[in-house]
């Protein structure tokens, strides 16, 4: 499993908990078209009480979604459906594009007491149906999923007269083939355990992350010894908890140098950095430039 690390985008996600409203009450369903590295870093591993879904278009990258970490590539879909942890980056070298598809589960009527409701969209809520993590164009029901979501885009761009309606009909659709695949109620979830230790690591990194931090403290949080702590996180994220907070600050270090003007000595310290050298060294080994030739870009 190569290194893999989704640090924070914006101020939206709070925690890691995003809680900035996606979709319209009247019609909960948006699709936003978006490029790493060009539109931010990176997407940070969160969750959120919508449906995600990422459809990736171009270029390649690396995805979580739960405890599984995997390389994505043009045409594979990810699904990350509410309370799931999912986060995504692209591979050095290569831009990825991808359509971000986020709607309320109420789109599909899980607020409504009918069979549809009882049998599949609350027990996906509640977590006794599990969706596949990801759908490449190897699996066999790839090219009538990937119609009803290239359906659902273009309708959204054209807006003809009762879109909103096949819009709904191609998700309903979609799902029916998805609850398909879904793995049965009596099968074991993957450690949901562990994805609640998860979080609150996660959200101990974005509350304490501007001051010194050690293995022992984050292994308290787990309640974990810190050698069971080292293990365990390499093998949730792929990476060490060391570079993992590291990259997460210079993540965060990332967009305070894009978008203010406080000195590059103010963002070192400000994320966590008590050693100006040391900053501008990883700074450059993570995005290959400086954090004075960032600003100049």
């Amino acid at each position: 499993m190569s290194d893999t690390y989704f640090p924070i985008q914006d101020n939206s996600i709070n925690g890691y908990h995003e809680t900035k409203k996606h979709t319209d009450f009247l019609f909960p369903y948006n699709v936003y078209p978006c490029t790493i590295p060009d539109d931010f870093p990176s997407v940070p591993l969160h969750w959120q009480d919508t449906m995600e879904i990422i459809y990736i278009k171009k270029g390649r990258g690396t995805a979580q979604a739960d405890l599984s970490v995997f390389e994505v590539q043009a045409g594979d879909i990810i699904l990350a459906p509410p309370g799931h942890l999912h986060g995504l980056r692209h591979l050095h070298g290569f831009r990825m594009e991808y359509e971000n598809i986020i709607f309320d589960m109420t789109f599909l009527g899980s607020g409504v007491i009918d069979l549809c409701s009882q049998k599949y969209l609350i027990p996906l809520l509640r977590n006794e149906l599990h969706l596949p993590l990801r759908i490449t164009p190897a699996d066999a029901c790839y090219d009538k999923i990937s119609a009803c979501l290239d359906n659902a885009d273009m309708l959204c761009g054209l807006r003809p007269v009762g879109y909103e309606l096949e819009v709904k009909a191609d998700m309903m659709k979609l799902f029916s083939i998805l609850l398909r695949m879904a793995a049965p109620a009596e099968q074991e979830h993957p450690l949901p355990a562990n994805i609640d230790r998860l979080k609150s690591i996660l959200h101990f990194i974005e509350e304490n992350y501007q001051r010194p931090l050690t293995v022992e403290e984050a292994a308290d949080v787990c309640g974990y010894s810190a050698s069971h702590f080292m293990r365990w996180f390499r093998q949730v994220t792929g990476t060490s908890f060391i570079r993992y907070l590291n990259r997460f600050r210079l993540e965060k270090a990332f967009l305070e140098l894009k978008h203010t003007d406080k000195t590059v000595l103010e963002i070192s310290q400000e994320t966590g950095f008590d050693n100006l050298s040391n900053f501008n060294r990883l700074f450059k080994k993570q995005f290959l430039m400086t954090p004075r030739e960032l600003r100049s870009v």
